[in-house]
């Protein structure tokens, strides 16, 4: 004779300890960092008068950014979304980066991107701009992402460099050289 309370009980412990291994392998098998933050650079070139500036963001966080955005679902590692993600982080770039030198804004020229296994690099390049003194960025990357959202900036002009971090909300970043 089976005791049917034994064998239900052994298959209860059982299935618990299934679904548990099955979340906890859920939950801990997805590449999550906890920070959010990037870093863009406008370094002024003296030989081309203009500022060429980098970026660089965690992957997942720029590709869900502009997917919120646009309404999309392209993806970085994807060959097939290259050229809507080239064009869609081109529209998101000329959102949410703008350059002012000298009391003027300055047109911001998309230039292209890199993939670097968990980060993406962004390069754009400003029209030409000489005797720069006084520039103001407003880099808003991911803000329409996160709430805390860090965004480091460094502007370099003649080797002097001038860093600052900007907290979501804050966007804009003036120095005088």
């Amino acid at each position: 004779m089976i005791n049917f309370d034994l064998n239900f009980g052994l298959m209860k412990n059982f299935f618990s300890a299934v679904v548990f291994l099955f979340l906890f392998v859920a939950l801990f098998s997805f590449k999550v960092h906890p920070y959010h933050v990037g870093s863009m650079e406008f370094n002024y070139n003296q030989k081309s008068k203009a500022f060429e500036i980098s970026g660089r963001f965690f992957m997942d966080d720029l590709e869900n950014a502009i997917n919120k955005k646009y309404g999309k679902n392209l993806h970085f590692l994807n060959p097939k979304s290259e050229k809507e993600m080239n064009e869609a982080l081109k529209n998101y770039a000329s959102e949410y980066v703008k350059l002012k030198v000298n009391n003027q804004f300055v047109k911001v020229k998309f230039i292209g991107y890199e993939e670097d296994k968990e980060s993406v690099d962004i390069f754009l390049e400003s029209e030409t701009v000489t005797n720069p003194k006084k520039v103001e960025t407003a880099v808003s990357f991911l803000y329409n992402l996160f709430d805390d959202q860090m965004n480091i900036i460094h502007i370099v002009i003649n080797g002097q460099r001038k860093s600052e971090k900007l907290n979501y909300p804050d966007r804009y970043l003036f120095q005088e050289f």
